[in-house]
């Protein structure tokens, strides 16, 4: 077998632009419209808007409290030039968020960031793994709360106005050129203003092709439980989740 075919193979286990060929010194035409679309989408990813009502529909079953908040950021194009705005809560939802506190219980942020489809998408499916393995774990629960115009800290901001002793953020990731519906979740402990990205625990690549929901529950809820027994988060908290360490669904 040549060196081509064996680089086309490639092809059949991976999404990554690999073995596109080449016409002259540039890519073939097929390959070319190829990246075009896909930056198409991705950018159309970026600019993709939540939906909350059907989120909230999406999220009934959990029987968990849901509230909206919303960041700094007025909309869309201030909220991709000022990252500094959505990482922080509007005044009216903090002081609303703290009238109705879940003290010591993990609350759940679900933001749109930079790509609200990935969001809209598996963010339900994720929690509705997750929520029961957390419940069967005896981890008191507080609210879902879901954020527009978020970035990840805006959950250190939610979970000090709840009380929270630890928040999830689940949050669209930057689109790629071969992924534009991925979900990242991030975990830190004892919320606050101030903390760092040193202080959480990140997974990421949740979607189809990727991390499916019943794996990233199972990390997560595995996590949660390393986070309450040594009391931290972060580069203090290493993943070393044995196999098979939870039950099957």
């Amino acid at each position: 077998m040549s060196a081509p075919a064996r680089w086309a193979d490639l092809r059949r286990f991976t999404a990554a632009r690999v073995a596109l060929g080449r016409a002259g010194n540039g890519l073939p035409t097929a390959a070319h419209l190829d990246f075009q679309e896909a930056h198409a989408r991705a950018r159309d990813a970026v600019w993709s808007a939540l939906d909350p009502e059907a989120l909230a529909a999406a999220l009934a079953p959990l029987g968990l409290p849901v509230r909206h908040v919303a960041s700094e950021a007025e909309d869309r194009r201030t909220y991709l030039l000022r990252p500094d705005l959505g990482r922080r809560l509007r005044a009216g939802d903090r002081a609303r968020l703290a009238t109705d506190p879940a003290p010591g219980a993990m609350a759940f942020v679900v933001a749109d960031g930079l790509c609200a489809t990935g969001v809209q998408a598996q963010a339900p499916a994720v929690l509705a793994e997750a929520v029961p393995l957390l419940r069967r774990a005896g981890v008191p629960l507080g609210p879902v709360v879901v954020a527009t115009q978020g970035r990840v800290a805006l959950g250190d901001e939610v979970g000090e106005a709840l009380g929270a002793g630890m928040v999830a953020v689940l949050i669209g990731e930057r689109p790629g050129l071969s992924a534009t519906d991925s979900l990242g979740i991030y975990l830190t402990l004892a919320p606050r203003r101030g903390r760092t990205d040193a202080e959480r625990n990140c997974l990421s690549n949740i979607r189809p092709g990727g991390m499916a929901p019943r794996a990233a529950a199972e990390t997560l809820a595995w996590l949660v439980g390393a986070a309450r027994r040594i009391g931290a988060t972060g580069i203090a908290l290493k993943d070393e989740q044995p196999r098979g360490v939870l039950p099957p669904p």
